[in-house]
């Protein structure tokens, strides 16, 4: 009987742990995701204001506008699949780090 409750006690701990980890490597890749579309998003602000007038500025506009659109679109999604609660501490982090 003590055999068995003790394998169940370290199922319950070793299984908490492994859904922990995958939750901060949700957050994490959410993170970076927030943090490429902060980026993207200013280099298109950017390159509009100074653009030349040829079709390599255009493509380079063209790529930017693209990554831009791609990881905003993955950070909505993930913050969605994440959910609220569990990135309140996080969206607090990602301030801090920005005012640094």
């Amino acid at each position: 009987m003590k055999q068995f409750t003790l394998t169940i006690f370290l199922s319950i701990f070793a299984l908490a742990g492994f859904f922990n980890e995958s939750t901060t490597a949700d957050k994490a890749e959410y993170l970076e995701n927030a943090r490429l579309c902060k980026i993207f998003t200013k280099k298109v602000e950017d390159y509009k204001k100074n653009m030349r007038e040829d079709f390599l500025a255009g493509a380079t506009l063209a790529s930017y506008e693209y990554r831009a659109d791609l990881f905003c679109k993955k950070a909505i999604d993930e913050k969605k699949a994440l959910g609220e609660d569990s990135l309140e501490e996080t969206n607090a982090t990602i301030e801090n780090n920005m005012t640094k």
